[in-house]
């Protein structure tokens, strides 16, 4: 540790100590909220650009968000041209299981030990490279049981180890510092080493000297409640700090009108002023153009509320969460969108050179 060489050991604990607590605030991006009194409107990517001129025409405007899925370690390559065709300010959720075989990739533990950082500085990396403000959704639901970083089994009991809450908080620091970047390796390593962790390792090829700041923000997002409702698995108990989240959000489904769970969520003072999304909601299983309208009053009431993403689910056989299967909700959502509240594009969004030539 190179403070100890001039300050000794007890000087090195300090000024760790204080880089932690004052770099991170200033490092971290800003929170890419729509100007006041808009809020932007998405929809979840089914990994093709044709799917979303679909969806967009059901809707009737242009969707400026677009929240893509990725298993932890996935290259950014195809998604990257997907956001550029669709012109759209990018959401990266990262799940830790493949989205294949659903087998788990890494544990939180593996992460904040520094197992994942190669992944880490690949999206720093992409996201400076292509200069590209995006939202960052790292371990969605992580009170949701089925989810492999969860740290409670479905039937209510404690998963523990390398799955507890304690490890789901550190690696969503670790994923925040590193990917947000803004500094020298040194600084890094402190604000790491300061949190208990280690320092920035690369497996393959050299650590970089220094993290640009990319342009991303971070979203924290678990389930209202839990899934199951047992202690140990509230929002609570997964909550990262101020620090390390520019947005709170949090999904809400037809089939689980849970508000007044939503509502107490909401209300949490650790999160009072904070910019807050739904970062999924949908309506599944039976056309309710009711959900949505509440929906939208209740966004429009709750102002902290600036991003809306609607959830269309994957595949065609048997996924109930299709848009064009309920035709009333369709209605709906696009005469919401008519109003001057929802813009069709955010400032900065991903576009390709012949587009942003044409602008």
């Amino acid at each position: 540790m190179r403070a100890r060489r001039t300050s000794g050991w007890i000087g090195a604990a300090v000024l760790l100590t204080l880089l932690a607590i004052s770099v991170p605030a200033a490092a971290g991006a800003k929170t890419l909220a729509p100007k006041r009194g808009t809020a932007f409107f998405g929809v979840t990517d089914r990994g093709s650009t044709a799917e979303f001129e679909e969806f967009e025409g059901l809707v009737g405007k242009h969707p400026p968000v677009l929240e893509t899925f990725h298993p932890y370690g996935n290259t950014l390559n195809e998604a990257i041209l997907r956001w550029e065709q669709t012109e759209v300010r990018p959401m990266l959720h990262i799940s830790t299981g493949d989205d294949q075989t659903l087998a788990e990739l890494i544990t939180p533990e593996q992460i904040a030990r520094g197992a994942g950082d190669d992944y880490l500085l690949q999206l720093n990396h992409a996201f400076v490279k292509h200069d590209l403000p995006a939202y960052v959704r790292p371990l969605g639901e992580p009170n949701r049981c089925v989810n492999p970083y969860s740290a409670v089994w479905c039937d209510g009991s404690l998963r523990g180890g390398e799955h507890s809450t304690a490890w789901y908080r550190q690696a969503f620091r670790r994923i925040a510092i590193i990917v947000r970047g803004g500094g020298p390796r040194d600084s890094i390593d402190a604000r790491l080493q300061a949190l208990g962790m280690p320092p920035l390792h690369r497996s393959r090829g050299r650590t970089p000297r220094k993290l640009p700041a990319a342009p991303v923000s971070i979203v924290w997002s678990p389930l209202p409640a839990g899934s199951p409702r047992v202690a140990g698995n509230f929002p609570g108990d997964y909550w990262p700090g101020r620090r390390f989240v520019d947005w709170v959000g949090t999904d809400l489904y037809s089939a689980y009108p849970v508000w007044h769970q939503l509502n107490r969520f909401f209300r949490q003072k650790r999160y009072r002023g904070m910019p807050f999304a739904l970062t999924e909601w949908a309506v599944a299983g039976v056309d309710d153009p009711g959900f949505a309208r509440r929906i939208f009053a209740w966004s429009k009431r709750h102002k902290r509320v600036r991003m809306l993403i609607y959830y269309r689910g994957f595949g065609e056989d048997g996924n109930p969460y299709r848009l064009g299967l309920y035709p009333q909700t369709a209605s709906v959502i696009r005469r919401q969108l008519r109003r001057k509240r929802f813009p069709a594009f955010a400032p900065q969004h991903a576009q390709l050179p012949s587009s942003a030539d044409k602008r």
